[in-house]
């Protein structure tokens, strides 16, 4: 990425039922505001689970930063973003010898919960602090070579009231809008900042 040049930010929404979660359209609206960001709805594009890999490597390869903004289901992704994963993060050009295309870029994950950031803790309704949960999505873009970006959780989405999604759909887009510097962009990923997006 040159100086001069805006970042490209790829965002791969994957939500089954979008006209469902005030949280997930609000989030997608505020990114697509911007324009360098081009949202890319899994769920609109494949809703045969047919995936056009070539299609979906070239739109990975453009980019600088790649968000990937879900609901989390059953502790885990969309069953249309693992599948997309499956198909998409070939050996030999995702990870593997000779596997460099997503080499260096950034990666954010960026979702929502059901559930409150209480209910994710040691004590709460899940047991476990929703962090134990990560790791999958975290090495599966150190395998790939990507930077992995402290990831921006909304908690308790359904219960939160429009003034406050909006704030964050806000925030969301400014956040964007400010990337590459809060990132730690060429940075060593030891020296990134560790908070962002609690």
């Amino acid at each position: 990425m040159s100086p001069t040049t805006d970042p490209r930010i790829l965002l791969i929404f994957a939500h089954p039922t979008p006209h469902r979660s005030r949280a997930n359209r609000l989030l997608r609206e505020a990114a697509a505001s911007l324009p360098n960001v081009r949202v890319h709805d899994l769920y609109e594009t494949y809703p045969d689970f047919h995936i056009d890999v070539p299609a979906e490597q070239e739109l990975l390869a453009a980019a600088d930063l790649v968000v990937f903004q879900h609901p989390i289901r059953w502790y885990s992704m969309p069953a249309l973003l693992k599948e997309w994963v499956d198909a998409v993060y070939e050996h030999g050009w995702a990870y593997g010898e000779g596997g460099n295309a997503l080499r260096d870029k950034d990666c954010w994950m960026v979702v929502t919960t059901g559930g409150s950031e209480d209910a994710y803790q040691e004590n709460g309704h899940h047991g476990h602090p929703f962090e134990t949960y990560l790791p999958p999505f975290e090495q599966t873009a150190r395998l790939c070579g990507m930077n992995w970006l402290p990831p921006l959780v909304l908690h308790g989405v359904g219960q939160a009231s429009d003034a406050e999604l909006a704030r964050q759909a806000g925030a969301f887009r400014d956040r964007l809008a400010s990337y590459p510097s809060w990132s730690g962009h060429g940075l060593p990923i030891t020296a990134r900042e560790d908070g962002h997006g609690k």
